[in-house]
Formats: structure tokens, sequence, C-alpha cells
């Protein structure tokens, strides 16, 4: 007699054989689809700079990076997420060097280093982070998410230093300061068409800023 049970992904057939009960395993695998999420993030960066954002679908980007459209909404939940994907994955570590830098550190000097982490995240990314920089600036319904991502951040590292014993106001105050010059440091080095690279605009705002202060 065969007896077909399901569990999970893999069927179970029991042959009983006399006294002897024989069991065969089928497993049921599935497609393996070799880093889907890459090949989507890159498809549709590429799809929105040849197109624009708002012309692009979820179907195209599919279809770029040959996969289905079910693959995709496994990875996003729309085509707005694959611009902001890595927006958690940056505030983690920007928490995590505001929180792990020296107790002697000043507010000031912890932001300093956790905008120095930043910077060499993006760094590896130059070609990425300038193309979705285009396509942002050329979409305003990017650039309020964009806005909301910044304030996020900055509400992280409040959060961050007032663990570390900063006062609400100080935590607060420095934290947007250091998410201005994260700002402005990141559009300078988008326009710069030079070897520099991004920690360096990085450390030149985050130095006029002291002056300012200093005043």
């Amino acid at each position: 007699m065969l007896r077909p049970t399901t569990v999970m992904s893999v069927t179970v057939i029991t042959i009983q054989v006399m006294s002897v009960t024989v069991k065969r395993y089928h497993c049921l695998v599935s497609r393996w689809e070799p880093n889907a999420r890459g090949r989507l993030e890159q498809a549709a960066l590429e799809l929105y700079v040849e197109h624009g954002f708002e012309q692009t679908t979820v179907a195209e980007i599919a279809a770029r990076a040959e996969l289905t459209e079910r693959t995709f909404f496994r990875y996003f939940t729309d085509k707005r997420e694959v611009l902001f994907s890595g927006a958690q994955y940056l505030q983690d570590a920007l928490v995590a060097a505001v929180t792990d830098a020296p107790a002697s550190f000043a507010p000031l000097d912890a932001v300093a280093a956790a905008l120095r982490v930043a910077s060499d995240l993006l760094q590896e990314r130059g070609v990425h982070a300038r193309q979705r920089q285009i396509v942002i600036e050329a979409t305003t319904e990017l650039q309020e998410r964009e806005l909301i991502k910044m304030a996020t951040l900055s509400s992280a590292m409040a959060r961050a230093l007032r663990g570390r014993g900063v006062t609400e106001l100080a935590a607060s105050l420095t934290a947007a300061a250091g998410i201005a010059v994260f700002r402005i440091a990141f559009e300078r080095w988008i326009a710069d068409d030079g070897p520099r690279e991004l920690r360096d605009f990085m450390d030149e705002s985050l130095a006029e800023l002291r002056v300012v202060t200093a005043q």
C-alpha cells in the first residue's frame, strides 16, 4: 500500500512490503536564483536612469533581471524600496559607530566617527550611489522619501548619543548637525569628477562645522 504524506517540501512515500516498511524521500527543490536581490537592484537602477522612475514598472525590472515579478516582491514591497532598501543597514552602522566610540569622545567626535564609517560604506558603491542620486533628484516623491530617511538617521544617532549620557537637547542638535554635514559632503562628492573620496569631503565639512561652532 502507498501512503503519501507531505512534510514541508519533502514528500514521504511509505511502501508496505510484507513486514518491512521502506520509505522513499522525494525532495521538491525550488528554483535557485543566485544574487536575485542584487540583480533586481541593478536592473531597476539601469531602467530608472534610462527611462525615469515613474515610467518604469515592476514587470520591466523583473524582465531586465531575468526574474519573475513574484521574485521581485519577495525582496521589495514596491519599486521605491529598491532605492531605499539599504537604509536600515546604514542606520545600524551609524548607531554602532556612535555607541562604540571611546567614552572620552565628545558628542561631535562620536558622530564624526560614525560619518567616516558611512563614508567608507558608500565609497565602496560609488557608481551605484551616483546613479541613485540622479534618479532621486529627478523625482519629487523620492526626494521626500530621502528627507524622511535622513530624519530617521538623525533620530537614531540622537538616541545613540543619549545612550552615552548626552543630554536630550545636545544629542538632537549634534545628530542633526552630523546629518547636515553628511548631506553636504555627499552632494559635493557626487558633483566632483576628481579622484577625491567621500571621506575627504566629510572631513572637510566637519572641520568647517567645528570652525563655525567655535566662533
